[in-house]
């Protein structure tokens, strides 16, 4: 009787809680699942500026394509980047539509960045277009895809 009563105290005297070991654990099995949340989050936001960004480029492909039944060509990169120029000719274009989710710019430019959609448009035999001595007949708009350089998305004229 006395053995099991000097146990009894023991047990009562020992304190209670977790060991360094289990807190490491625990710490370690929380920065798991954190890592996982973040990186999910971030494909989430990456896929949804992606999408936008096709978004863009089809809706001035609509822009461009509606202009050139109206017209027999198409706009200049100058033109298209005139805001006087698109609200006369272009009046539904969204000026957002010209902007990539990741730049600050609302103009298209001639070669494919990061942060800028591209409008790159010439004549019917490849040459460089003015709309006054050729026409512009031919163009291509590329969108590249965030962490994916060599991945683009593509329009081209309808012509």
């Amino acid at each position: 009787m006395l053995v099991m009563r000097g146990k009894l105290e023991q047990l009562k005297n020992r304190q209670g809680g977790f060991t360094i070991i289990e807190m490491l654990v625990v710490i370690v099995i929380i920065g798991i699942l954190l890592a996982l949340v973040f990186a999910t989050y971030a494909g989430v936001q990456r896929n949804e500026r992606n999408q936008e960004r096709q978004r863009d480029v089809q809706d001035v492909y609509q822009q461009l394509e509606a202009y050139y039944v109206e017209n027999s060509k198409y706009p200049t990169l100058s033109d298209i980047n005139s805001a006087t120029w698109r609200g006369t000719n272009m009046k539904t274009l969204n000026k957002e539509s010209l902007r990539d989710p990741s730049g600050s710019s609302y103009a298209l430019v001639a070669q494919p960045t990061r942060e800028a959609y591209a409008y790159d448009v010439v004549a019917a035999d490849g040459s460089a277009c003015d709309n006054l001595t050729k026409h512009c007949a031919h163009y291509t708009l590329i969108a590249t895809l965030q962490n994916s350089p060599e991945k683009t998305y593509v329009k081209s004229s309808l012509n």
